[in-house]
């Protein structure tokens, strides 16, 4: 019954045997990453003991949103969680790239330097920077921007850092997951080591990690070796995929303070901002974010071995640990990612119908194809692919709020590859043999 299932969803029996052989081989990995997903979820569940979360707390405000219980427990609960003094958890906050955008804006001032010490940022924050030149940059207002690059075989270059740090350095930004590049994701005890080296040269300078995508897929997290801002989305791993929007920022009570006041207004800060009834999709998303991310993490790396199987470069590659719930897979081919990315939407609850095409997204530097049939509109903790359609033709998929959503959509969009003539499984079985 469960391969006539896939059958009458369009996946032919060579997909089928070919995905189901694989999938055998990672049962006890997978076992891991469930040992993680309990740890992380006593994790959550004791922050919300500790705060006494009530049902109060689930309730709404309007208007200026003075004295919101749930906005502040909530706020609580995140500081616990992500090991930091203070923390801010906002619908205000419209995406990763806002959340980031705040955290930096709050913490620099004119005259200041970032440095980025893992090679370029993602590329809807080059615009927040000024490294492409926009409208409201910290650029126009006299924030300047350096970069250190990670050495080939992916390590940090030490030597270019400290040469890098100044005396205008005052924020070191640290980009956890990928983004659109093939170098590895940093785990937290890299960030860790990367945070301690920094402040050994300059240690009043502030160490932000944009922590997007990484989430739960390790028992630590970036405010436990030392970072005094940790950043990211609620549309993606933290929220669950109940969060219908929002971002947070953790970290030392200056730095949440600073933030806040760029998120309102001087002297507002964290006091204002009504939670419109969103609070409670909030903390419901944080308590299944943990064993969310872990099926989001199996569905990747079930990818990962899949695609290595057929020849094709994937970072990480199937065996190694894994530190965010994205999975690159390079081939080198347009054609290829379009296909995958059609598997992918395919694949969705929403939207299955529509067939997904390259366009001129704003924020980035090429044509950009997306994937992404979700209840929560652009939510990557749900099934999804993207990729800039410019060589070397990657594509990055990440999410499932279940395995077996996202089993599926890897086993569609290798299909679809299979249909258009682009990947020949029977030359894999040959090889087999």
């Amino acid at each position: 019954m469960l391969k006539q299932y896939y059958n009458n969803l369009g996946i032919n029996e060579e997909v089928y045997q070919f995905c189901s052989d694989i999938e055998e081989r990672l049962r006890e990995r997978f076992q891991e990453i469930d040992r993680i997903a309990e740890y992380n979820q006593l994790k959550v569940l004791t922050a919300m003991q500790k705060n006494q979360l009530s049902e109060a707390h689930l309730g709404r405000t309007t208007g200026y949103g003075y004295n919101d219980i749930g906005r502040e427990a909530l706020e609580a609960i995140y500081a616990d969680v992500f090991h930091t003094e203070d923390a801010l958890v906002r619908p205000q906050i419209t995406c990763g790239t806002h959340a980031l955008g705040i955290a930096l804006a709050g913490n620099v001032r004119p005259g200041d330097e970032i440095l980025s010490p893992v090679g370029k940022p993602y590329d809807t924050l080059e615009e927040v920077i000024g490294i492409r030149p926009s409208n409201g940059s910290l650029a126009e207002y006299g924030v300047t921007y350096a970069q250190v690059d990670l050495l080939d075989d992916g390590k940090f270059d030490f030597d270019g850092i400290r040469q890098a740090i100044n005396e205008r350095t005052r924020l070191v930004t640290i980009q956890r997951s990928k983004g659109y590049a093939t170098r590895p994701t940093l785990s937290v005890k890299r960030i860790g080591e990367l945070i301690a080296f920094v402040k050994s040269i300059k240690p009043d300078v502030i160490c932000m990690v944009d922590n997007c995508y990484g989430e739960f897929v390790e028992e630590l997290e970036p405010g436990d070796v030392g970072a005094d801002m940790v950043v990211g989305s609620l549309i993606k791993n933290p929220g669950g995929g109940l969060a219908p929007i929002g971002g947070y920022i953790c970290g030392t009570k200056q730095c949440v303070e600073n933030a806040a006041y760029r998120l309102t207004t001087p002297g507002l800060g964290k006091e204002v901002g009504a939670t419109l009834g969103v609070n409670e999709k909030f903390i419901q998303g944080l308590f299944l974010a943990p064993v969310v991310v872990s099926a989001a993490l199996k569905g990747a790396i079930f990818a990962a071995n899949v695609y290595e199987k057929l020849g094709f470069k994937v970072v990480p590659n199937g065996t190694e640990s894994r530190h965010d719930i994205i999975q690159a897979v390079e081939f080198g081919n347009p054609d290829m990612v379009i296909a995958f990315c059609e598997g992918i939407q395919a694949a969705a609850p929403v939207d299955s119908y529509v067939v997904p095409e390259p366009w001129p997204m704003p924020g980035y530097d090429s044509d950009v194809i997306m994937a992404a049939g979700a209840f929560v509109s652009g939510s990557s903790i749900e099934l999804s692919a993207d990729a800039p359609i410019k060589p070397p033709y990657a594509v990055y998929f990440q999410g499932g709020l279940t395995y077996y959503h996202a089993k599926f959509g890897i086993m569609k969009s290798l299909q679809r590859n299979v249909e258009k003539g682009l990947i020949h499984l029977e030359n894999q079985t040959k090889n087999d043999k």
